[in-house]
């Protein structure tokens, strides 16, 4: 017998690690994304009960997906539509005979496996849904994250959050979205989808838009998983590699960018010591390993950025310059503003506050960011920089008007007392 609490760790580890999967390979044979969570979810329940009374089983992902598939039967068969059904799943071989409260361990191929989640990544991350639907789709059906959890992520009621998976689904039945992964000849454009929906929820984890907390754990780790799978999937893939990389790089810092306090610890404060080395060195050899394959894209580029700040023994040893260098290849390869505002940040580090300044108030009279916090706040850094308080007060005044963060916050509101200090001059 197993301790029901050994089990509800076991369970809950699994549901993050084995979910997608099952889901995946259910989704093939079925056609029906309802169906095969719901039936996902039953295994998981059934798990629940039978494991601690019998032990777990040898192998318990395989374990989960066949009780899935014995329950997506019994739904089918309540259903009154058993004999289309059955003849599709008898076509994949994949009907278990063990039907005492669960099913033995199938011999999968692996190779299937990862079709099916590479299918249901594809099909999730369809550039005909929203946006915010794919999100939310690729981590209810991969991620294994559940409604509540995505809603809270994402800070909107759970309701609208249920009714965008809805939608999104029946979309997907209604326009007949196909469950495979692209041709040849339009994989580049639709992985390129893909790995935009990944660095959407990483970025969301990694700087929370809003809430009381700077990250936001769940949704790093998540995206980072999500980002494995692709890479092992499409392992030739170099903006795959390098979106990767760039997430490690990124989360390697993470302990150390907030205090003890909860408040935001800028770049060049935090303490090194806590960065994770085995992160940064795994982050470094992935950006190594796309940068060989002679296929430089936008993710590549910023992990690399990343990588140089990693490598750096302490904040003066940043090869500023080299950092500079890769933002211009990055303006070129992929121009938006916030590239060139993150340039504009790069050349104020490595050629002194002035120059980086100039930049970004031309950004700033452009119009184009002027609902982006982090350029009123940029502005801000270096007119404090420059000694010019009175204009520091005014831009970060501006960056709290349009930051819901309660750490950037408590961030801001903390520089904007050190600059009226200083306007005010020492006291007589």
């Amino acid at each position: 017998m197993t301790p029901p609490e050994a089990t509800h760790e076991v369970v809950d580890r699994l549901f993050r690690e084995e979910s997608g999967r099952a889901v995946a390979t259910l989704i093939r044979v079925l056609g029906d994304f309802d169906l095969a969570e719901e039936a996902v979810q039953e295994a998981f329940v059934t798990a629940l009960e039978v494991w601690p009374r019998r032990g777990l089983p040898e192998n318990p992902g395989a374990w989960i997906t066949t009780t899935a598939r014995n329950r997506a039967i019994d739904r089918l068969r309540r259903r009154q539509r058993l004999r289309e059904k059955t003849e599709a799943l008898g076509r994949e071989s994949i009907i278990a005979a063990d039907q005492n409260d669960g099913g033995s361990a199938l011999d999968e191929d692996p190779m299937q496996i990862a079709d099916d989640r590479l299918r249901l990544i594809f099909t999730c991350c369809h550039p005909a849904l929203a946006l915010d639907a794919r999100v939310a789709l690729t981590l209810r059906t991969l991620g294994g994250l559940t409604t509540p959890e995505i809603a809270r992520a994402f800070l909107i009621p759970e309701p609208t959050l249920a009714q965008r998976l809805v939608r999104a689904k029946r979309k997907i039945r209604a326009a007949g979205i196909p469950y495979r992964v692209p041709p040849v000849d339009v994989l580049p454009e639709r992985l390129d989808g893909v790995l935009r929906v990944l660095y959407l929820v990483f970025n969301e984890g990694y700087a929370a838009s809003s809430g009381d907390e700077l990250i936001r754990r769940e949704l790093s780790t998540e995206a980072i998983g999500l980002a494995r799978i692709v890479v092992s999937l499409l392992p030739d893939e170099p903006e795959a590699l390098g979106l990767l990389a760039l997430m490690l790089l990124h989360d390697a810092r993470r302990e150390a960018r907030t205090d003890p306090a909860g408040d935001l610890v800028l770049l060049e404060d935090q303490d090194r010591s806590r960065w994770d080395a085995p992160r940064i060195a795994e982050g470094l050899a992935l950006v190594s390993r796309a940068m060989t394959m002679g296929r430089p894209g936008p993710y590549q580029l910023q992990a690399a950025i990343a990588g140089l700040h990693d490598d750096a023994a302490d904040p003066a040893s940043t090869d500023w310059d080299q950092i500079v260098a890769l933002y211009r290849s990055l303006v070129r390869m992929d121009p938006s503003p916030v590239i060139e505002l993150n340039l504009a940040a790069a050349i104020a580090m490595a050629q002194g506050p002035a120059e980086g300044l100039a930049l970004m108030d031309a950004i700033a009279m452009s119009g184009v960011l002027d609902a982006y916090p982090y350029l009123h706040s940029g502005r801000a850094d270096l007119l404090r920089r420059l000694r010019r308080w009175s204009e520091a007060e005014a831009a970060y005044r501006h960056a709290l008007l349009l930051t819901s963060n309660a750490s950037e916050r408590s961030f801001l509101e903390r520089r904007l007392s050190e600059v009226r200090t200083a306007a005010r001059g020492p006291l007589d």
